[in-house]
This record gives C-alpha cells, sequence and structure tokens, in this order.
C-alpha cells in the first residue's frame, strides 16, 4: 500500500496570547484576573476552546451530573478535547494537556513509529504481510503481545534502547505533536500498563495529523484504525447513525477508560462532516470490581459522545 512521505507536522493555532487591539489595557487585566481566579477556585482547564458558552458549557454540565450520579467517581480525573474539521475549530478542551496513562490508546502511536523506521531503515525494514497481521492484532484486536513485537522492532532499528525508542523515534520526528508522551514500558499480556502516558491533546495533534496525511503512511494507519471494533464513542450511543465511519482507539485498565478518535459523518447533501473526540476517565487507584467500572466509565463516555453528535447535528445540518 503506498505510503505518503510528507511527516510535516502542521496544526492550526487556536490561541493568541497577545492583547486584542480593541482591548485596553484595565479591561486585558480584569480579564486575566477572572481566569487566574477561575484556576484558583479549581476549574477545569479549558485551554484553547473557542465557543465555550455552547458545547463546553453542556459536556461540563453533563459530567457534573453524572459525577452527583455517581457514574464518574471523586477519584476519578477526565480529560475531554472535541475538534471539528469542518470549522477549523476547537469546540472542547478540557484538562488536555495533562498527562494520563496511556493503556491501549498509544497503540497507533507504536504504529507510527514503525513507519518512522520503515522510511529511515534504507529498506533494511519492510511492511510485509506478516508484519500487517501483527499491526491488525494490535490495533484492532487490542493484542498486547502484537504491540510488543511491533516495539520491539522499532528498538532493533533504533539502537536497542528498548521500549523508550517509540517515544524517541516519535519525538525525532513530530516534537510538536507527542509533547505531553511518555512511552517507558513494554504493554505485558495482562495488560497491566500504568507507566506509559500521553495528553488529549496529543490525541489530538496526532488525529489531526493523520487526517492531513501529515505523518507517513497515515492512510494505512488510518485504515487500522477504522476497522470494526468495540469503541465507545459510536457503537452503542444512542443518536449515531449506523453507518457513520470511525477511526478510533480504546484504552482500558482497572484505572483507565479511554477513547480517542475520528468520527466522520455526512451533511444531508452527502459531504463529510468529521471532528475529532478524545475522552478519558483515570481513577486514582486500581478498582476491585473491574467489569462493572469499566461497563458503567464506557456507558459515561457514550453519553458524553452522544452529546457532542447531537451537537454537530444542529452545526452541519448531519443526516
Amino acid at each position: 500500500m503506498p505510503g505518503n512521505p510528507q511527516h510535516t507536522w502542521v496544526h492550526p493555532t487556536h490561541s493568541d496570547n497577545r492583547v486584542p487591539h480593541h482591548c485596553d489595557r484595565r479591561s486585558f487585566l480584569g480579564l486575566s484576573a477572572l481566569a487566574g481566579g477561575a484556576l484558583l477556585c479549581g476549574l477545569p482547564d479549558v485551554g484553547n476552546a473557542s465557543r465555550r458558552p455552547t458545547l463546553q458549557a453542556q459536556l461540563v454540565s453533563l459530567v457534573k451530573r453524572q459525577r452527583a450520579e455517581g457514574r464518574i467517581r471523586w477519584d476519578e480525573k477526565t480529560s475531554w478535547s472535541v475538534y471539528d474539521f469542518t470549522g477549523r475549530e476547537k469546540l472542547v478542551s478540557i484538562n488536555e494537556e495533562e498527562p494520563r496513562q496511556a493503556a491501549s490508546m498509544m497503540k497507533p502511536f507504536v504504529a507510527q513509529a514503525f513507519f518512522y523506521t520503515m522510511r529511515d531503515s534504507g529498506g533494511r525494514l519492510k511492511y510485509s504481510s506478516g508484519i500487517r497481521d501483527t499491526m491488525e492484532r494490535m490495533i484492532r484486536q487490542s493484542s498486547n503481545t502484537a504491540t510488543t513485537e511491533i516495539m520491539q522492532l522499532v528498538s532493533r532499528h533504533n539502537g536497542n534502547t528498548g521500549p523508550k525508542a517509540t517515544e524517541q523515534v516519535l519525538k525525532r520526528h513530530a516534537p510538536g505533536v507527542f509533547r505531553q508522551t511518555s512511552i517507558v514500558e513494554y504493554i505485558p499480556a495482562n495488560g497491566r500498563t500504568y507507566r506509559n502516558r500521553a495528553s488529549a491533546r496529543d490525541y489530538s495533534r496526532f488525529l489531526y495529523a493523520q487526517w492531513h496525511r501529515q505523518m507517513p503512511y497515515a492512510a494505512e494507519v488510518l485504515e487500522l484504525m477504522a476497522l470494526p471494533n468495540h469503541d465507545r464513542i459510536t457503537r452503542g450511543v444512542s443518536s449515531m447513525p449506523s453507518d457513520v465511519l470511525v477511526y478510533d482507539k480504546t484504552g482500558s485498565t482497572a484505572m483507565l477508560c479511554g477513547n480517542m478518535g475520528i468520527i466522520e459523518c455526512q451533511d444531508r447533501r452527502g459531504r463529510p462532516r468529521p471532528y475529532t473526540f478524545i475522552g478519558i476517565i483515570e481513577k486514582a487507584s486500581r478498582t476491585d470490581y473491574y467489569a462493572r467500572w469499566i461497563t458503567n466509565r464506557s456507558n459515561a463516555m457514550r453519553e458524553v459522545s452522544d452529546l457532542v453528535y447531537n451537537y454537530m447535528r444542529g452545526e452541519h445540518r448531519l443526516a
């Protein structure tokens, strides 16, 4: 399958720290005081979100209700991110910069590190049918042993530095994307991996770069992410059409429930209206009731995804 040699990463600027020309110094200081007060009061980091009174406010309200109902507990932190490709704007940015457990959500990162390594290998590393099968098991079936296989391949072609090689390759080629990513361990067969970390903002930047083919073999990475799986952002979401496309990866441990992906809908004229959705719920300590915990948090995330889809339906007249 042909790859895309382009690897320069470009992301739209969502913030500007300069004082607007129409804002005098007194107004600016007042706005700064309000922003500082919000941080002191412990409100969620809204980062670079635009249109905060709309979708972001609705999402915050929903998560507060879920906490009041016990579906997200007091010892669980969350991160949320929504980027609208059509409007070219960040609609939700809540705790995006906070590095959280990556769990299996980092597996597309591993795939990308392999493709960078293959491109740099001078033909010594090939994307064989066997490796493609391993990639599919890693992404679609979320195989931990398959992930370790790919990470070890990356390590062997990058100085045998172990799992850290995956992070080093990614940051060497796309430092602007993987800013809060830390990959320090292979994923054991039992899936108990808690030390690898990434932020919702990193996932957002990665998905943006993939969608715009700004990384080598981005089309192949997206194809792997589009293989049917048990995602939490379209499957079981009450208002989501059955024909919607999703490119995603989930992450699940006894301390984390997450999903990051691109949801591609169509408007009433058949035009694509894609957007990114990242949701992470991280628990302070391991739950003793994993099956019940992960089911409840997955359903809470589906409810948030339902809210986002309904908002996008109103914005873009989705079918």
